[in-house]
């Protein structure tokens, strides 16, 4: 991880343009959004694929990529490949806790990549590809880890490594940055895109709710 010292300056004063609809379901990608829903973030590697996988939950409202967990702010694509900014490429997932649980997106997450990989994805490679979740309200925390412990558990009984899954509480509306539209559902818009998503093929035997 880079240093905050080193991090890219960035830009206090210009935000990225967002599209007005989700590319695939139309909803807003924006606040505000109905009352009742909720906001998860999660980091997994490449934000294509793993936007794609959560966009196909039932419950969920909208999807978005972004950046998050990192010093640079309103960074670049370009410039958060350096490195240089300290974030990982994530996914925004708006979800109605009513018809999906958090527990059940935790679920999601786990199974869909290998977090057991230090600061990379397969061949992707670097902090901005490392596993990570961060809260967007308090009680999430505990949810994580919770269902970060069972996962470990099914992870030894099929001899992986450790999780090293980065976790963090922050401030949606502060701390996270939206990417460049053209990454927006990216693989929607383009079907033969790259995605290098994989999960371990083992089971998280939690998600009793929706």
């Amino acid at each position: 991880m880079v240093d905050p010292a080193d991090a890219l300056p960035g830009r206090t004063n210009q935000s990225m343009p967002v599209p007005d609809a989700h590319f695939v379901n139309g909803n807003s990608l924006v606040r505000p959004w109905p009352d009742g829903l909720e906001v998860a973030v999660v980091g997994m590697g490449c934000f294509w694929g793993a936007e794609r996988i959560f966009w196909q939950l039932d419950g969920v409202y909208s999807t978005f990529v972004g950046y998050a967990g990192g010093y640079t702010p309103n960074c670049t694509y370009e410039e958060n490949c350096t490195g240089l900014t300290g974030h990982a490429e994530v996914v925004g997932i708006v979800f109605d806790p009513s018809a999906v649980s958090f527990e059940r997106i935790m679920q999601v997450f786990w199974e869909s990549h290998d977090p057991t990989q230090d600061m990379r994805q397969g061949n992707d490679v670097g902090s901005q590809y490392r596993t990570a979740v961060y809260a967007t309200q308090a009680d999430q925390l505990s949810v994580i880890e919770a269902t970060r412990v069972t996962f470990q558990s099914q992870l030894d009984s099929k001899n992986f490594g450790t999780i090293k899954t980065e976790v963090k509480q922050i401030d949606f509306d502060q701390d996270f940055y939206y990417a460049e539209p053209y990454h927006q559902q990216y693989l929607a818009k383009n079907p033969n895109g790259y995605c290098g998503i994989a999960g371990t093929g083992v089971s998280c035997p939690i998600g009793l709710g929706a």
